[in-house]
């Protein structure tokens, strides 16, 4: 279990720990056992156990939220967010297009690469919040798509 090294008088003694049951241990003391009686009781000690707080991603700004809608909901306005920091290189609708589920809205340059936004469903683009060179942050609302 555990070593010790004792000096006592100007004698050396390594002793190790064998067992411990209620009150009583086995001791080792230069080879030899003993038993030794232990006046109070011995509580064997606890490892700490960690707790971890629960991790929220850092894309959900608002968790409760939805940031796009969902293909089952209800059509009406929609808005399409960054999903990084970055700078917009390429604007690919215009105000007033009709765009499908899955086309490309823009190109998004964050951490030195290229990302394609696309829509999340069908609809008439009503408007374009960011033009190309702009910088956004994450959650910044791009274009808006209504029916």
């Amino acid at each position: 279990m555990k070593r010790f090294k004792f000096t006592i008088n100007g004698n050396k003694y390594e002793t190790e720990v064998l067992s411990i049951e209620d009150n009583v241990a086995e001791i080792e003391v230069n080879g030899t056992k003993f038993y030794v009686e232990v006046n109070k009781d011995i509580r064997p000690s606890k490892t700490p156990k960690l707790v971890r707080s629960v991790a929220v991603p850092s894309t959900d700004s608002v968790p409760s939220q939805a940031k796009t809608s969902r293909p089952d909901a209800p059509k009406g306005a929609g808005s399409i967010k960054s999903p990084l920091p970055g700078v917009i290189l390429e604007v690919l609708v215009r105000e007033g297009d009709t765009v499908k589920l899955g086309q490309k809205l823009l190109i998004l340059e964050a951490m030195k690469m290229e990302n394609s936004i696309e829509a999340d469903k069908p609809g008439k683009v009503t408007s374009i919040l960011k033009q190309k060179g702009d910088a956004v942050m994450e959650g910044d609302v791009l274009i808006v798509i209504g029916e």
